[in-house]
C-alpha cells in the first residue's frame, strides 16, 4: 500500500479550515478497483471520483483503474461539501502512482481547484477563507484556478500558483516554474449614483449625511415616489472608503456566497444590498443547512435597504434586533457555533399609511385611523429603538421640484464624511453608533441645557434608555460634522428631530 496526503480547504460559516486528503492505494483481493471516499463527503465530493479520473485520462496521465484506492478528508467528523477537493484528490490519486514520476506533494502547499472533464481547473467559491486559513496555519503556497489567483493573492503572504490545467499543476509539482498569474481585471466602474441627483429633499440629505458619519441606522416615512429608494440607494456614495482589513472581509463573505465577479481581487466598493420583502428569514440573516450568510452578512461593511418595510414578515423584521446590536450573528448547530459578520448599516423606508397618501400634498388619504395604526404597529418597538434616525421624506409638488436645485455632490459630502468619521475614530476608535456605554458617557457629554432638554424629550416622547442613549449618538455625529468638541443644546435639539416615529399620534 502507499498513501499519500494533500491539504485542502473546507468552509464552514465564513472560515476556512484545512482538510488533509489522505490517498491510500493498493492491488484489490479480486476482481476490478474501486475508489471508496470517507471522511463525510457530500454527493458533490463523492461525485469528484468520476470528474478526477476523466480528467487524469484527459490529461495525459497514467492511471490504473484496477487499483483499489480509498480516500479519507481530515478531520472527518466535519461535513465536506462541493468541488473544491478535485485538484487535491487528482494529485494524491498521480502521486501513489510510481509510473507518474510525480513526487509526493509538499506539506506547506494547499490545492483548490475543481476539475473539468478535459482537466481544467475551474474556480471556487472560498478562495479568500481558505488562503487566511492557510496564511495562518503557516503554509508558504496555495495551487487555485487562474479564474480565483488575485482573490487568493488578496489575502497576502502566499505564493499563488494559478496553473491552467492539471497538466500544468503537475509540471509545477516536477519543478517546473510556476506558471505566471493571468494579468488583474480592469477595476470595476464606480456604481454609486450621485446624491446631487436627488433635487430638493434637503432635510433627508442631512440626515443621510449625519447616518453616514456615524454609522447610524435610518428609517424614511413618505409617499410613494418621495425620494426614499432614490436617497437610499445614493448613500454608499457618501461612506468613507474602506480600510484595506474591512475590503478583506467583504471579499471573503461574497467569496463563500459566490458573488464575485470573475477574476477580481479586494473588493473596494461598499456593499448596497436590497432583499425583496418576500425574503425568508435565513435568506435574510443567515442559516439553512449547511449554514450560509444571508443578505445582512452580504451587507457588512455597507447598507442594507429595507424597503417597504412594513411588508417583511414580522419574525423575519425581529430576528434582525440581535445583530444590529451585536454586529455579528451567531448560529447554533448540534456541536458546533457558527458567527457571521453583520456589521452594517440599516436603511428602511415605508409609507406613511396603507393607500401610501396620509400627509400628501395633492392626494388624499382614504385610511382608517385604526387601519394606519395596525400598519405601524408591524414595526415592534424594540425595533424602532435600534433606528437611530426617523425622518419623513414628503412628497413634493412639481413646480418646487422643478425649482429645486441638486445640492453638493456625493464626493464633495463623501469628503465632510471621512473628516468627522476620522475625529471620531481619533477621539474613540469607533464610529459614534458603535459607542458602549461609558465611552458615550465620557465622548458625548452635553451642556446642562441640553441635557435639560434631552430629559423633557424623553418625558414627552416617552423614549426608552436605548432611544436616550441613541439621540446622543446622533447629536454627537452632528457636533463631529461641524468639527466642534462639545455637544450643543442644537445638535440635541436636531438629534431629537429625527425621531419621528417615536411622536405621540
Amino acid at each position: 500500500m502507499r498513501l499519500v496526503t494533500v491539504l485542502a480547504a473546507g468552509i464552514e460559516g465564513v472560515d476556512g479550515y484545512l482538510v488533509t486528503v489522505e490517498v491510500a492505494r493498493a492491488e484489490p483481493a479480486s476482481g476490478e478497483g474501486r475508489v471508496t471516499m470517507v471522511g463525510l463527503p457530500d454527493a458533490a465530493v463523492r461525485e469528484s471520483v468520476q470528474r478526477v479520473t476523466t480528467a487524469i485520462f484527459a490529461s495525459g496521465l497514467h492511471h490504473r483503474p484496477h487499483d483499489a484506492i480509498t480516500v479519507n478528508l481530515a478531520p472527518a467528523d466535519r461535513r465536506k461539501e462541493g468541488p473544491a477537493f478535485d485538484l487535491a484528490c487528482a494529485i494524491g490519486f498521480l502521486a501513489t502512482i510510481a509510473d507518474n514520476e510525480l513526487p509526493p506533494p509538499p506539506r506547506d502547499a494547499l490545492f483548490l481547484a475543481e476539475l473539468a472533464l478535459d482537466g481544467t481547473l475551474r474556480p471556487v467559491r472560498g478562495v479568500v477563507a481558505a488562503a487566511a486559513a492557510a496564511r495562518a496555519a503557516g503554509l508558504r503556497a496555495i495551487v487555485v484556478a487562474p479564474a480565483n489567483a488575485h482573490e487568493a493573492a488578496a489575502v497576502g503572504g502566499l505564493q499563488v500558483v494559478a496553473p491552467a490545467d492539471l497538466a500544468g499543476c503537475c509540471r509545477w509539482l516536477r519543478g517546473a516554474p510556476a506558471p505566471p498569474l493571468p494579468p488583474p481585471p480592469p477595476p470595476l466602474p464606480e456604481r454609486e449614483p450621485c446624491l446631487s441627483e436627488v433635487r430638493g429633499q434637503e432635510h433627508a440629505k442631512r440626515a443621510l449625511l449625519i447616518a453616514a458619519a456615524g454609522a447610524h441606522n435610518v428609517l424614511m416615512l413618505g409617499p410613494p415616489g418621495s425620494g426614499k429608494t432614490m436617497l437610499a440607494r445614493r448613500l454608499p456614495g457618501i461612506l468613507p472608503a474602506l480600510t484595506d482589513d474591512e475590503a478583506l472581509e467583504v471579499t471573503r463573505i461574497h467569496s463563500i456566497a459566490g458573488l464575485l465577479p470573475a477574476g477580481c481581487g479586494l473588493l473596494r466598493q461598499r456593499p448596497f444590498r436590497a432583499p425583496h420583502h418576500g425574503v425568508s428569514g435565513p435568506g435574510l440573516i443567515g442559516g439553512g443547512n449547511p449554514p450560509r450568510p444571508g443578505e445582512l452578512s452580504l451587507a457588512h461593511h455597507g447598507v442594507l435597504f429595507l424597503d417597504e418595510l412594513p411588508e417583511y414578515a414580522r419574525s423575519t423584521l425581529e430576528s434582525l434586533r440581535q445583530p444590529l446590536e451585536d454586529g455579528h450573528l451567531t448560529i447554533a448547530r448540534a456541536g458546533h457555533r457558527l458567527r457571521f459578520p453583520a456589521r452594517c448599516m440599516l436603511v428602511a423606508a415605508m409609507n406613511p399609511c396603507p393607500c401610501g397618501y396620509l400627509g400628501h400634498p395633492t392626494r388624499r388619504c382614504t385610511c382608517g385611523a385604526d387601519e394606519i395604526h395596525r400598519y405601524r404597529a408591524r414595526i415592534s418597538g424594540p425595533l424602532l429603538d435600534r433606528i437611530d434616525l426617523h425622518l419623513e421624506v414628503p412628497a413634493q409638488k412639481p413646480e418646487a421640484l422643478q425649482a429645486a436645485q441638486g445640492g453638493e455632490s456625493s464626493a464633495v459630502l463623501r469628503q465632510r464624511v471621512q473628516e468627522a468619521r476620522a475625529r471620531m475614530l481619533r477621539r474613540q476608535g469607533v464610529p459614534n453608533a458603535l459607542l458602549e456605554a461609558g465611552a458615550l458617557r465620557r465622548h458625548a457629554q452635553p451642556s446642562a441645557e441640553a441635557l435639560r432638554l434631552l430629559a423633557q424629550a424623553v418625558d414627552e416622547l416617552g423614549l426608552s434608555a436605548r432611544a436616550h442613549d441613541r439621540v446622543l449618538k446622533v447629536a454627537r455625529s452632528i457636533a463631529d460634522l461641524d468639527a466642534r468638541p462639545t455637544i450643543s443644546i442644537d445638535d440635541v435639539s436636531e438629534a431629537i428631530g429625527y425621531r419621528v416615529l417615536d411622536r405621540p399620534a
